[in-house]
């Protein structure tokens, strides 16, 4: 089947190259390339880089919604499109180009965690059971009707980047099985029940700010799907402190946000009387330090408390 595909992220490259791998995959669409890292050099999309080892045109249009990107898309002839993670809203006139319409392979089991960051916010609910649905996209915000889905557990200690990677390829699978079934007649769709509906918007910064009044448990799950952007921190002593790795322990606290040290460890009163303990953190201008580092270079006083702002 002849094919285009649109995506950014590394999430999308196992979709990539399943569909490449079966398909006339005739161009790839992804984001412009973005500054990244010191010294903020242009860096391109893992997606892209992906495109070109396999020797597939690429195209990087700013916005795709243009008038003047329009003729250039339909130019392919593609039966079907397929995006993954590809960062641009899709508009109708778009949609309608190919015969089977477009598939997008979405990092959740929809309706729940519709948006741009399913993985992070499943995670940081403590979700133990996530998987990947293929979709066919309309004009709504993953809104479409649905064609398979499969689930898979999380691992309590399983970080977004970890299960990112199992989903990936679980999404790869998946979306050669829907095209199989489009091509078989045999695929039929199902509605979403919008009232079962939940969202998964794009991180920000100060979701990562963490609030003590929350069970160690809950800042724990934040740890791990807020890994490693935008991360999780706090205040100490002014300073935005980094929480680098932590782990739940089983053990009665004061109020929330208390920390103390006790055997060379490092312990914080969370909500519920629970306790979180801080194993690395990292302070601006500092390299990430362990809690014995962090004993040495500061000393902590009696009913010494986080989070509070300058």
């Amino acid at each position: 089947m002849r094919a285009v595909f649109l995506g950014t992220p590394d999430f999308a490259v196992p979709s990539l190259k399943a569909l490449a791998a079966h398909h006339q995959v005739k161009a790839v669409y992804t984001q412009p390339d973005r500054p990244k890292g010191r010294g903020n050099p242009l860096a391109a999309s893992p997606v892209k880089v992906a495109a070109g080892e396999l020797g597939i045109e690429i195209l990087q249009p700013e916005r795709l919604r243009r008038p003047e990107n329009l003729a250039p898309l339909a130019a392919w002839e593609a039966e079907i499109m397929v995006v993954v993670g590809y960062g641009q809203i899709i508009p109708q006139n778009i949609i309608d180009l190919p015969k089977y319409g477009i598939l997008n392979v979405h990092a959740s089991l929809l309706p729940k965690y519709r948006g741009a960051a399913p993985i992070q916010w499943a995670i940081a609910n403590g979700e133990t059971e996530t998987g990947v649905t293929v979709m066919q996209i309309d004009a709504g915000l993953d809104t479409g009707d649905m064609l398979l889905k499969e689930s898979l557990p999380v691992s309590p200690t399983e970080t977004a980047p970890e299960l990112s990677v199992r989903l990936s390829l679980m999404g790869a699978e998946l979306l050669l099985e829907a095209i199989m079934g489009i091509e078989a007649g045999v695929l039929s769709r199902e509605k979403q029940r919008a009232e079962e509906a939940t969202l998964a918007p794009i991180l920000k910064k100060e979701d990562g700010l963490v609030d003590w009044r929350l069970s160690a448990q809950e800042v724990y799950n934040r740890w791990r799907g807020f890994n490693p952007w935008p991360g999780v921190y706090t205040f100490f002593r002014g300073q935005q402190m980094s929480i680098a790795r932590a782990q739940v322990v089983k053990r009665g606290s004061g109020a929330s946000g208390r920390i103390w040290a006790e055997k060379r460890q490092v312990f914080v009163s969370c909500g519920g009387t629970t306790t979180l303990e801080l194993l690395d953190v990292q302070l601006p201008g500092r390299k990430r330090m362990g809690a014995d580092a962090f004993l040495n270079g500061y000393h902590l006083t009696e009913n010494e408390m986080l989070g509070e702002k300058p």
